[in-house]
């Protein structure tokens, strides 16, 4: 498995894997011994377009005037505070994402963290002119027990997303035609 390097600010930005993938912890071990923060999520708390918007706010301890929508979503993952990201960056790791491939919001979901780790690993605004801060790194790992390359890229493509799938991983990023 190669191809991605959730270490460093570099696309993808989500990664679809079989649960437990050696590469995968051995990346995640090395990002926290950097500095960088690991967030684990339970499927489980990501059902529904609801429990997604409380289970980030909980875990990556969104400003209480979160508006709970997707546009809301993507602006607080582009703006974490240096707490919540070490200064280096967060992973977010989604275990048992079996139960999230049909769920309704889940290509939505997909795309909104797109949107949110490209903004976050930028040094630029949207208008192209230098931020405040440095990039910071920032991925999401969907891990899978029942690993099907071809299902997610199919359920997870979409316009706005470049999926790549390799050997042992699918990955998505924005869409530069449709992004930029």
């Amino acid at each position: 498995m190669t191809g991605f390097d959730i270490t460093i600010t570099r696309e993808p930005w989500v990664i679809f894997v079989p649960q437990g993938a050696p590469e995968v912890e051995e990346q995640l071990s090395k990002f926290e011994s950097k500095g960088g923060r690991l967030y684990r999520f339970d499927s489980g708390s990501l059902v529904d377009e609801e429990s997604v918007h409380r289970s980030f706010a909980d875990v990556l301890r969104f400003p209480g005037y979160y508006g709970k929508n997707w546009d809301a979503l993507v602006d607080c993952l582009d703006d974490l505070c240096g707490e919540v990201t070490g200064g280096v960056g967060i992973a977010g790791v989604i275990t048992g994402a079996d139960r999230l491939l049909d769920a309704e919001h889940f290509p939505l979901f997909v795309s909104v963290l797109c949107q949110g780790a490209d903004r976050a690993n930028s040094a630029v605004d949207l208008d192209g002119f230098p931020l405040d801060r440095p990039a910071i790194s920032e991925h999401f790992v969907f891990e899978f027990h029942d690993f099907d390359p071809e299902r997610i890229a199919l359920r997870v493509g979409q316009s706005d997303l470049t999926v790549t799938t390799a050997v042992g991983f699918v990955g998505a990023a924005l869409n530069p035609e449709e992004w930029r």
